[in-house]
């Protein structure tokens, strides 16, 4: 093989990364991640997308639909690590997941739980955030939000993890009471190749306020995609 031919094998064998919003959110939440990562962002309905929201096997799809070829690492933030776990369950192209303070406890499904640790988690939040996350909210719209919630809530992401065979790094933000601390050790102990980074002082917007922590993260999983 020429040199040529050995550079294209090894540029094509690097994993794309490629990042999905959380609940409400949109490409704004990862942007200055994403400078430091490289990576993408795929919008769905609910997350970054004002329109019809489908099941958790159609949000699925349609992610798939957005990989292109050759080997991913995807990125799930709170209610989004649903998804990519769903698609990183069966599709081979995806060789790392990263979840960003996945909110997908059951004790969270009552609506009166889920709010008074959202209101929890946003006291410990840096004000800065508040106008560029109200922005995205209004952008996505609170009927695809809630039928978002609704349709995707109660699915297992814990017993998909099981059948998750890649590396999986599960990120919490030590001050996140949306993603407790032991509901974040039983998703990376569920996963055959799970672990647990929690990061001290953030709490549930790790892409907007830790961009610099979360990109040496991927970073890692792509060496060690690279690596294998």
């Amino acid at each position: 093989m020429s040199s040529t031919q050995d550079s294209a094998a090894e540029t094509a064998a690097v994993p794309r990364i490629v990042l999905v919003p959380g609940l409400g959110l949109d490409g704004r939440s990862s942007a200055r991640l994403r400078r430091r990562s490289g990576g993408t962002v795929a919008i769905l309905p609910g997350m970054g997308l004002r329109r019809s929201v489908g099941t958790l096997p159609q949000l699925a799809d349609e992610l798939r639909a957005d990989l292109g070829s050759g080997p991913v690492v995807l990125v799930g933030h709170s209610q989004s690590c649903q998804v990519v776990v769903a698609v990183a369950e069966q599709d081979p192209r995806v060789v790392g997941l990263l979840l960003l303070g996945p909110t997908t406890d059951p004790r969270m499904r009552r609506l009166t739980v889920l709010a008074a640790r959202w209101v929890r988690t946003a006291l410990r939040e840096p004000w800065w955030q508040l106008p560029l996350v109200l922005a995205q909210w209004l952008h996505t719209g609170p009927a695809a939000m809630i039928v978002l919630w609704r349709r995707v809530s109660g699915d297992r992401t814990d017993e998909r993890l099981r059948r998750v065979a890649v590396p999986v790094v599960v990120v919490r933000g030590a001050r996140d009471a949306l993603c407790p601390h032991d509901w974040a050790v039983h998703l990376a102990g569920c996963a055959p190749r799970g672990r647990l980074v929690e990061l001290p002082g953030a709490a549930h917007m790790t892409p907007q306020t830790h961009p610099a922590a979360v990109a040496e993260l991927i970073a890692g999983l792509v060496r060690c995609q690279a690596s294998s």
